[in-house]
């Protein structure tokens, strides 16, 4: 099995951490690609970098020539989720609703920990899109960039940790998932400091994919799904949006 973990982000260092948390969750015999896309924003922290990176990720699946048995989008919070699921009959997993669904598992209400305060309408927004937010008790923000989840992350830590608390101490939430790819192994430090589940993204849409493959389960292409319709589309840098792979 083939999964191919695409980056929202053009930052290289950030998707080798992504796939390498992916590996870390996925079964023997399963090969993880970390995917970078060729343009767009080096963070991905607003809505012109998130429909940005939308574009960018499904030109870089698109792109992809050897065969694979599905796609994981590992921005939180961002758009195109959709876009690829009309382009690719595979199973399409994005690690925001990835996240929240296995939370809901662990317990009655969970929280979301995330990066900077103006990426959290766009969570609150895929949530509610995926009818994933009436257990969300809260979307909270570090403060911290995307990237300085790499370049402090003793301070990254601290930061995360702080509003993990607030959401369990104030909010009520029962399990923290973490509102980030960038984020991705620090579960263990933040469930030390807070005594409650900590989900990661990447790791939960990995065993999701995973199991959407193995019981042989593709995307509907009955309706809201189907490939796009064949039209000019002048400029458009895709190849293969009639659906074709």
């Amino acid at each position: 099995m083939r999964i191919l973990v695409a980056n929202v982000n053009t930052t290289a260092s950030m998707t080798e951490a992504i796939a390498e948390s992916a590996r870390s969750a996925a079964s023997p015999g399963t090969e993880i690609v970390g995917i970078t896309p060729r343009f767009g924003a080096d963070s991905c922290e607003g809505n012109f970098e998130s429909y940005l990176a939308a574009i960018a990720v499904m030109d870089a699946i698109t792109r992809y020539e050897e065969p694979y048995d599905a796609v994981i989008q590992a921005g939180y919070g961002e758009h195109g989720r959709e876009g690829l699921q009309e382009l690719l009959e595979v199973p399409v997993v994005d690690i925001t609703e990835a996240a929240a669904s296995t939370a809901m598992y662990l317990g009655h209400k969970y929280s979301v920990v995330t990066t900077l305060d103006r990426t959290v309408p766009l969570i609150e927004d895929r949530l509610k899109l995926a009818g994933l937010d009436a257990r969300c008790a809260s979307v909270r923000a570090s403060g911290l960039g995307v990237l300085e989840l790499e370049s402090e992350p003793e301070r990254a830590v601290e930061a995360i940790v702080a509003q993990a608390r607030e959401a369990v101490e104030r909010d009520h939430a029962e399990v923290i998932c973490l509102g980030c790819g960038g984020m991705a192994e620090l579960e263990e430090k933040v469930s030390a400091a807070t005594g409650v589940p900590i989900v990661d993204g990447v790791r939960s849409a990995v065993t999701i994919a995973e199991g959407l493959v193995r019981m042989g389960l593709k995307t509907s292409k009955v309706r809201t799904y189907a490939p796009p319709r064949p039209k000019v589309v002048t400029g458009w840098p895709i190849p293969g949006s009639d659906g074709a792979r």
